[in-house]
């Protein structure tokens, strides 16, 4: 039975990395996918989803006001039948389109995998996050470690001399130069200036 999965992490704890995983997993048993990614995170070049130790596919580069079980409809009138959908960067997504995923998921029969930042800089759900904790039939945490040897479950942006961002927009776009994952107890600290940012040693996932 197709559903709906969020996968959920910070930063830096090999998202990415997973989704290809999953993607190569279908491709080498004959299935055909297809691989979402924003728009706006161009990072890799528009519609390349690209891992930091260096995995990459090609995927299709959406809008936020683009109707994606139309764009999933029509991929499968022009190329025949799909069997599994991954979207990179899902806490991008707007609540309209994570909507839209769960009718590719009950009309189509199509499973979709969704990987993500839960919350924002500020501790806040990202839109799409929101809707995809509401909604998806089943939630996964992909987990990683703080440079306290905790749990990371928290994000804090940094500007170019390493100092922690309070306030700014809730979407800018960046990698390890901008964001470090750490966990809660050290997001406060580093929130109430009592804390510093580690260098970032490139964090590795926790095993469930």
């Amino acid at each position: 039975m197709a559903k709906l999965y969020f996968y959920y992490s910070a930063m830096n704890a090999g998202k990415t990395t997973t989704l290809l995983q999953s993607a190569h997993n279908y491709r080498e048993r004959g299935m055909r996918t297809a691989i979402l990614t924003p728009h706006l995170d161009d990072r890799a070049g528009a519609g390349v989803v690209a891992s930091r130790i260096g995995l990459r596919a090609e995927g299709v580069a959406f809008e936020r006001d683009q109707d994606l079980e139309a764009l999933i409809r029509a991929d499968i009138a022009a190329h025949g039948a799909l069997h599994c959908v991954l979207v990179d960067e899902s806490q991008f997504l707007s609540r309209a389109q994570v909507w839209q995923l769960s009718e590719v998921v009950d009309a189509l029969r199509i499973p979709v995998l969704c990987y993500g930042l839960r919350t924002d800089f500020r501790g806040e759900l990202f839109e799409g996050s929101q809707y995809l904790l509401a909604w998806a039939d089943e939630l996964s945490e992909i987990k990683t470690i703080c440079h306290s040897g905790k749990k990371a479950t928290m994000n804090v942006r940094v500007d170019a001399a390493g100092r922690a961002v309070l306030d700014g927009p809730q979407v800018e776009i960046g990698g390890n130069d901008r964001y470090i994952s750490v966990s809660r107890k050290e997001y406060k600290k580093v929130m109430r200036g009592e804390g510093t940012i580690e260098p970032l040693q490139q964090p590795l996932p926790l095993s469930n």
